[in-house]
C-alpha cells in the first residue's frame, strides 16, 4: 500500500490543471454571457452539480468563506441560468483555457494517456460523506482527452477537499481558524491576508478567531504555537489518508506515470500568468 504521502504528491501536481478554471478570463467571460458576474461566478459554477441549492449548502460545503459572500451569489445567480448552463460554460471556459495554453499538445497521445490513468483513479473514489465529489461524479465524462483529464483531476481535488473539510471539523475548526492555521503552518508559503482577503473575512471576525486560537494554546503572537503547527500537521495527515483511496487503486508506477505526464502542463499553466504571477 502506498504511504499516504503520495496523495499531496499527486494533489499538488495535478491541482494547477484543475485550478485554472478559477482564475482563467474564460471563465468570467463565459458566465458573464449569463448574466453572473464577478466572485458569484466562481460559487455558481462550482455549486452547479448539486442543482438549485440554496446559501447554506453552499456555505457548508465550501466551508471556509464568509457567509455573506456567499448569499450574494446564492440563489440569485439561479435566476439568471439553469445549473446545467452554468456548468456548460464552464466546461467551455476551461476548454478554451487549456487550448490556449497547451497548444499542439492538445491532442497528443500523452494527453490521451494521462486522461485514461486520472480517469481509472477518479473511478475509484466513493461518493459516501463527500458531497462536492459525489455531485461531480453525476456528471458526464468529457469526450476530449484534454477535458477528460480535467474532469478526471476536478472528481480528485473535490474527493481531497470533501475530507478535509472533515478533518478540520472533527479539529474543531471554524471556517476562520482554519484558515489562519493553513496560513500559520510552517510550509504553508501563503500569507495570513491573502487568505482573509479572498474568503472575505472582515477584520473583527479574523481578529477574534486569533484569540480562540490563542486561547487553546495554537497561536502566540503573529504565528502558530508548536502545538499549532502540530494540530495541521496532524490535519494534513488526516487529509492524506483519506485522499489514498484513488492511488491504492492506481499503481503506484501509474500515479508516478500520471505526475510525470501532468507536471509539464501544470508547470505552464502556473507560468502563464493565469493565476496572477509567473
Amino acid at each position: 500500500m502506498p504511504d499516504a504521502t503520495l496523495a499531496r504528491k499527486m494533489w499538488r501536481t495535478l491541482e494547477p490543471y484543475h485550478g485554472l478554471i478559477y482564475f482563467t478570463p474564460h471563465a468570467a467571460a463565459a458566465y458573464a454571457t449569463l448574466g453572473i458576474n464577478g466572485r458569484d461566478g466562481y460559487f455558481a459554477s462550482r455549486s452547479a452539480p448539486l442543482g438549485a441549492v440554496g446559501p447554506e449548502v453552499v456555505v457548508a460545503t465550501f466551508f471556509n468563506f464568509f457567509p455573506p459572500l456567499v448569499h450574494h451569489a446564492i440563489p440569485a445567480v439561479w435566476t439568471k441560468a439553469s445549473p446545467s448552463e452554468i456548468l456548460a460554460a464552464r466546461l467551455s471556459a476551461a476548454d478554451a483555457a487549456l487550448a490556449e495554453i497547451l497548444g499542439g499538445e492538445i491532442d497528443g497521445d500523452d494527453l490521451i494517456e494521462a486522461a485514461t490513468l486520472a480517469e481509472t483513479a477518479a473511478r475509484a473514489c466513493t461518493p459516501q460523506g463527500r458531497p462536492l465529489y459525489a455531485a461531480h461524479a453525476q456528471l458526464p465524462w468529457p469526450d476530449q482527452p484534454h477535458l477528460a483529464l480535467w474532469h478526471a483531476i476536478t472528481l480528485l481535488r473535490e474527493f481531497r477537499g470533501d475530507g478535509h473539510i472533515a478533518a478540520l471539523v472533527t479539529a474543531n475548526l471554524d471556517p476562520c481558524e482554519a484558515l489562519i492555521t493553513h496560513a500559520g503552518a510552517n510550509d504553508s508559503g501563503i500569507g495570513y491576508d491573502a487568505l482573509q482577503q479572498s474568503r472575505a473575512w472582515p477584520e473583527a471576525d479574523w481578529n477574534a478567531a486569533k484569540d480562540r486560537l490563542s486561547a487553546r494554546g495554537l497561536f502566540d503572537g503573529d504565528r502558530l504555537s508548536d502545538a499549532g503547527n502540530a494540530l495541521r500537521d496532524q490535519i494534513e495527515e488526516q487529509t492524506d489518508q483519506a485522499a489514498l483511496a484513488p492511488w491504492t487503486t492506481l499503481s503506484e508506477e501509474d500515479a508516478t506515470r500520471l505526475r510525470a505526464l501532468v507536471r509539464p502542463w501544470s508547470r505552464a499553466i502556473s507560468e502563464s500568468g493565469t493565476f496572477g504571477f509567473r
